[in-house]
C-alpha cells in the first residue's frame, strides 16, 4: 500500500503530531470538536523528510495534493484561481514542536492578475483585493524565490513616506496596484522570471519552500536553543483563506485561555479590527485588548469565549488561539498549548490541580528546573530613583540591564565579547532570533503580548517589553529618543523591567526575588511563591533520589540546608588550602625533611578541623561526604612563568635571589607535568606524599569527635578520588581506617566514617565489580569521567573546537552540559550494574555538574542512582527535576 502524504483536517487528530505537525494535528482536533475551522489539508512530515533527503517532493505527492485540492474546492464552492470569487489558500509550516515564526508562511496563494479583479468585484473592496495580492507577491518573492525581504519593505516604506501615512491600510487601491507591479519588477530583475500566474504552480512551489525553510538559518538556530531534533521535518498546512481585513465588521486576534504572563484565570489577548493575522503578530499595528471585542462585536466575543472554554477543557492546559472574524463570522485558525512565563507555568499547574483538571504528576511535568531558576533571578528595586524612559506592555517578566543595541549583528558581537545587551527594535521578526538569544532583554516600539517578540521572549525566558510607543526608535541613526527628548545612543546602559513594562535609563539596583526570599527564609506568600513551594513539596514527596549539595564552607553548607539539601555529597578539601593558608601547603611541598613536612601539616591540621567542625555542625544529622585532596600540587604554588621572571630579574640586576623563591621554582620544575589532569593527583597523592592524607583524615576524625562531644550528630563520609584500581582504594582505605582508629584511641570517642570512592575514570567504571566490595559508596565525578572518556580537556575544548562541533551538528549539545548517554552514560550504567553485583545495596551518587541538569537527572533516575549532589544554588531545580523524573516514570507506567 502506497504511503499517504496528505490528510484532510477531518482525517487526523492531536495524537498524530509527529506525522501532521503540531499545527496540523490541532487543526484536525478542532475540526473533530466541531469548531469553525476553515477547511484544508496537511502535507505530512514524512513528505518533508523525503524532500530534505532527496531535494524533491515524493513521487505521487502532486496527485495527492490535486485530489485534496479538488475536494477543498467542492467544499468551499470556489476554485483556486478562478476569475470571479476565487478560492485562496494559505500555506503554513507546522512542526511537531511549536517554533513560533521560525519557518515560512505564504498567504493568499491563488491570486493572479485576473483573479485579483474578480476578488475585488466579489467582495466589493478593491483596496482589500490589491492589498491581498501585494501580500502574496511580497511573501512569495521572499520565501519561495529567496529575494531579500528588505527590498520589498523599502518600496512600502517609500510609498508610505510619499503619502505621509504610517501604515499600509492608509494607501489607496491604486497605489497598492502600483506596488504590486513594482514588486513584480523586483522579482523579474532578481530572478529573471515572472511572478507565476498559474495558481497551482504557486501552491506547489510554496509547499516546497516551506519544506526548505526547515533548514533555514533562523529555524536551525531556534532548534539548537530549544534542543529540538533536526530530523523531524515540518508538515505543511494548506487552508482556505478567511479574511479579517474586509471592513469594520471583520478583524483578527490572538486569545489565551489564561494570562500567559502571570497565569491568572480569564481571557487574555489582542484584537485588531480590519486586519489580517500577520498584522497582529508582527506588531506593525497596535492591537486592542481582547476585551474590546465585546464592545465591537458582542456575539463573536461570546462565541469565542465558548470556544476557549471548550479548548482548555479538552487540552487541559493554557491554550493559545488565533482567530479571524470575516464579516461577522468567527473562524478559529489555530490552537496550541500556549507558551508561558515561568511564573505562569507554576501558577497554572497548581490552579489546574486545584480545579481537578490534572494530577500532581501531570502538574510537575508542566514546570521545570530552568523555569524555577528564572524565578530566583533578582528583580529591580521598586523604590530606586532612576529616570523612566518609557512604559510599554509587560510581555515577559524579569529584570535585565544592558547596553542598547539596534540590530542583530551588534547584539551578537557585543554579547560574544562578554557584554550584556538590550535589543531595541520597532518590532521583531524571525530573522532577529540570534539577536534575541544574545540579548538580556528585548524592547519593541510596537506590538503587544501576542507579537512575535513577546511570544518568542516568553518561550526563551527573556525579559521583554513591547509596545513602548513613547520611544522614537531610529535604527539607522542607532539611537532612541524618549518622549521628553532624552536621547539614548547605542551602547548606553538601560534597565528593562519586564514585570512592570518599563524601560529606565542607567542601571537599576537589584533585590532578591520573592522566590529566593522564600528559599532563604521559608516565608510563603500568595501567588507564584505559594505555587513554587507546593510544587517543590510534591517533588520532594514523589522523588526517589536524594538531593545533596556541593559545599566547601560552613556558609555554603548552611545555605544548602536552607535550600533543601539532604546533606553534602561533595566537600572539596583543596578549597580549604587556598587564600592565606596557601603558604602552609607551599611549606609542605618545599619540605626537604620529614620534620619540615610534619611541621607544615601540623599547622594545617587545626585549620581543617575547624572547617570540618563548622560544616558538620551546619549539616547536623545529615551525611557530609568529604573528598580528600584531588588537584595536582603545582596548583598551590605561584605561577611558573612569574616565578622564572622574578628570578631572572634578580640575577640580571646582580641581586641574590630569594632562597624561598629558588626553592619554589625548583619545586615547580619537579612538579611540572605535560597533562596535569592525568598526572599526580587524586588517590596518587595519597599514595606518594607522606602524611598528606593522614592529616586530612585526622582533621575529619577530630571534627567528628568535637561534634559528638557538643551533643551533635555528625555523619562524615570520606571519599577517595580518581581511583583506577581496587588496590589503590584498598591501600588508602587501610590508611584512613588506621588514622580514625588512632583518633578513637586518643579521645575515647567512637569514630565511624564510611569510606567510598569517586568513579571518574573509565577503568574504574569498567572494573566497578572488583572495586565495590572495598567501597561503602560510589559517587560519579561526571566532569572528569566525561573528560577522560572523550579524551579531551574541558577548558581547551570549549576554547577551541567545541563550538565548531556544535555548529556543524557533530554533537547536539556539549557533553559537559548534558550527560553523554551513549558513551559516558553507558559507562555509568555498567558501573552501577557491576558495582551492585559486587556489593548488593551499594549506595551510588553523582557529584558532577550534570547533577543539576534536567535531562541528565532523568537519566540518573532511570539508571538507578540514589542521590545527586550539585551547587547550593541549583538545589531547588534539582529537587524539582528529581521529582519530575519520578513523576514521569509514574505517568509512563500509567499509560502502558
Amino acid at each position: 500500500m502506497a504511503t499517504a502524504y496528505v490528510y484532510e483536517f477531518t482525517e487526523g487528530s492531536r495524537e498524530q503530531a509527529g506525522l501532521l505537525g503540531g499545527k496540523g494535528a490541532n487543526l484536525a482536533e478542532m475540526t473533530r470538536l466541531g469548531l469553525p475551522v476553515p477547511p484544508g489539508f496537511t502535507v505530512t512530515t514524512d513528505a518533508c523528510r523525503v524532500f530534505l533527503r532527496t531535494g524533491s517532493t515524493p513521487e505521487g505527492l502532486d496527485r495527492e495534493i490535486a485530489g485534496h485540492l479538488t475536494r477543498l474546492e467542492q467544499v468551499t464552492g470556489r476554485r483556486l484561481g478562478q476569475a470571479d470569487n476565487p478560492l485562496l489558500v494559505s500555506v503554513r509550516s507546522g512542526a511537531r514542536f511549536s517554533m513560533p515564526g521560525m519557518m515560512d508562511t505564504i498567504l493568499d496563494v491563488g491570486l493572479n492578475d485576473a483573479s485579483v479583479i474578480g476578488l475585488a468585484e466579489s467582495t466589493g473592496r478593491e483596496h482589500f483585493a490589491w492589498d491581498s495580492y501585494r501580500r502574496l507577491v511580497q511573501m512569495y518573492g521572499a520565501t519561495v524565490l529567496g529575494i531579500d525581504g528588505a527590498r520589498f519593505e523599502e518600496v512600502l516604506t517609500r510609498r508610505r513616506r510619499e503619502r505621509g501615512v504610517t501604515d499600509d491600510v492608509s494607501l489607496e487601491a491604486r497605489e497598492l496596484a502600483e506596488i504590486v507591479r513594482e514588486f513584480k519588477s523586483i522579482i523579474r530583475a532578481d530572478t529573471g522570471e515572472e511572478f507565476p500566474q498559474d495558481p497551482r504552480e504557486q501552491l506547489d512551489r510554496a509547499v516546497s519552500a516551506v519544506f526548505h525553510s526547515w533548514n533555514g538559518e533562523r529555524a536551525r538556530v531556534y532548534r539548537g536553543r530549544e534542543h529540538i531534533p533536526d530530523d523531524l521535518g515540518t508538515a505543511v498546512n494548506v487552508q482556505a483563506m478567511v479574511f479579517g481585513n474586509l471592513g469594520p465588521d471583520s478583524g483578527t486576534g490572538v486569545a489565551f485561555t489564561r494570562d500567559p504572563g502571570t497565569g491568572r484565570a480569564g481571557v487574555y489577548g489582542d484584537y485588531l479590527a480590519d486586519a489580517q493575522g500577520e498584522d497582529v503578530v508582527s506588531g506593525v499595528r497596535d492591537a486592542l485588548p481582547l476585551q474590546e471585542l465585546e464592545r465591537l462585536d458582542p456575539d463573536s466575543y461570546a462565541r469565542l469565549g465558548e470556544y476557549l472554554r471548550t479548548l482548555e477543557t479538552h487540552y487541559r492546559d493554557l491554550c493559545d488561539v488565533e482567530f479571524t472574524i470575516e464579516r461577522g463570522r468567527l473562524w478559529v485558525l489555530q490552537t496550541r498549548v500556549g507558551k508561558r512565563t515561568a511564573e505562569a507555568a507554576f501558577r497554572i499547574a497548581c490552579a489546574l490541580v486545584d480545579e481537578g483538571v490534572i494530577t500532581w504528576p501531570e502538574a510537575l511535568a508542566r514546570v521545570d528546573g530552568e523555569q524555577l531558576d528564572q524565578l530566583t533571578f533578582p528583580r529591580f528595586d521598586a523604590h530606586a530613583d532612576t529616570m523612566l524612559l518609557a512604559r510599554g506592555i509587560p510581555a515577559a517578566p524579569g529584570a535585565a540591564v544592558g547596553a542598547v543595541v539596534f540590530d542583530v549583528a551588534e547584539a551578537v558581537r557585543r554579547a560574544g565579547a562578554g557584554e550584556r545587551v538590550v535589543l531595541v527594535r520597532h518590532e521583531t521578526s524571525p530573522d532577529d532570533l540570534p539577536g534575541m538569544i544574545a540579548a538580556e532583554a528585548v524592547v519593541t516600539g510596537r506590538g503587544g503580548k501576542t507579537s512575535h517578540a513577546a511570544v518568542v521572549a516568553r518561550g526563551m525566558g527573556k525579559v521583554c517589553v513591547c509596545g513602548a510607543a513613547e520611544l522614537d526608535i531610529d535604527t539607522r541613526g542607532r539611537r532612541l529618543t524618549a518622549a521628553d527628548g532624552t536621547i539614548v545612543e547605542e551602547g548606553a546602559v538601560v534597565s528593562v523591567d519586564g514585570t512592570a513594562g518599563t524601560v529606565h535609563l542607567g542601571s537599576l539596583p537589584l533585590v532578591a526575588s520573592p522566590v529566593t526570599r522564600y528559599l532563604e527564609t521559608g516565608t510563603r506568600s500568595p501567588g507564584v511563591v505559594e505555587a513554587v513551594a507546593r510544587c517543590l513539596e510534591q517533588a520532594d514527596e514523589i522523588r526517589r533520589m536524594d538531593v545533596l549539595a556541593n559545599a566547601d564552607t560552613p556558609e555554603d553548607a548552611a545555605r544548602a540546608r536552607r535550600y533543601g539539601a539532604g546533606g553534602i555529597g561533595l566537600c572539596r578539601t583543596e578549597h580549604m588550602f587556598l587564600g592565606t593558608r596557601r603558604h602552609f601547603v607551599e611549606d609542605m611541598i618545599l619540605a626537604r625533611t620529614d620534620a619540615e613536612r610534619r611541621r607544615a601539616l601540623d599547622a594545617l591540621l587545626p585549620l581543617q578541623r575547624e572547617d570540618f567542625t563548622g560544616i558538620l555542625s551546619a549539616m547536623d544529622g545529615l551525611p557530609v561526604t568529604i573528598r580528600l585532596i584531588d588537584p595536582p600540587l603545582h596548583e598551590f604554588l605561584p605561577d611558573d612563568t612569574e616565578s622564572a621572571i622574578r628570578l631572572a630579574v634578580a640575577r640580571a640586576t646582580g641581586r641574590e635571589p630569594d632562597r624561598r623563591e629558588v626553592r619554589v621554582h625548583e619545586a615547580l620544575e619537579v612538579l611540572r607535568e605535560e597533562n596535569p589532569m592525568l598526572g599526580l593527583r587524586g588517590v596518587r597523592l595519597a599514595l606518594t606524599v607522606p602524611g598528606l592524607i593522614a592529616t586530612q583524615v585526622r582533621a575529619i576524625g577530630e571534627a567528628v569527635v568535637a561534634r559528638i562531644r557538643a551533643g551533635g550528630d555528625p555523619r562524615a563520609e570520606i571519599m577517595i578520588p580518581l581511583v583506577a584500581t581496587v588496590k589503590e582504594l584498598s591501600l588508602v582505605r587501610a590508611e584512613v581506617e588506621r588514622v580514625l582508629a588512632d583518633v578513637e584511641a586518643d579521645t575515647g570517642v567512637p569514630v565511624r566514617c564510611p569510606v567510598g570512592t569517586m568513579i571518574e575514570l573509565p577503568r574504574a567504571a569498567l572494573t566497578a565489580g572488583a572495586i565495590a566490595p572495598v567501597a561503602d559508596f560510589f559517587s560519579f565525578g561526571t566532569n572528569d569521567l566525561t573528560q577522560t572518556t572523550w579524551g579531551l580537556s574541558r577548558d581547551d575544548a570549549e576554547a577551541s573546537f567545541l563550538a565548531a562541533y556544535l555548529d556543524r551538528g557533530i554533537i547536539e549539545v556539549s557533553p559537559f552540559e548534558r550527560i553523554d548517554r551513549a558513551g559516558v552514560g553507558r559507562l555509568i550504567r555498567i558501573a552501577i550494574d557491576e558495582g551492585r553485583r559486587g556489593k548488593p545495596g551499594l549506595r551510588i551518587g553523582v557529584c558532577g555538574e550534570h547533577a543539576g541538569d534536567p535531562d541528565s537527572i532523568r537519566f540518573f533516575h532511570d539508571a538507578g542512582v540514589d542521590y545527586l549532589s550539585c551547587s547550593p544554588y541549583r538545589l531547588p531545580s534539582a529537587r524539582l527535576e528529581a521529582g519530575r523524573a519520578a513523576a514521569s516514570t509514574t505517568t509512563d507506567a500509567d499509560t502502558r
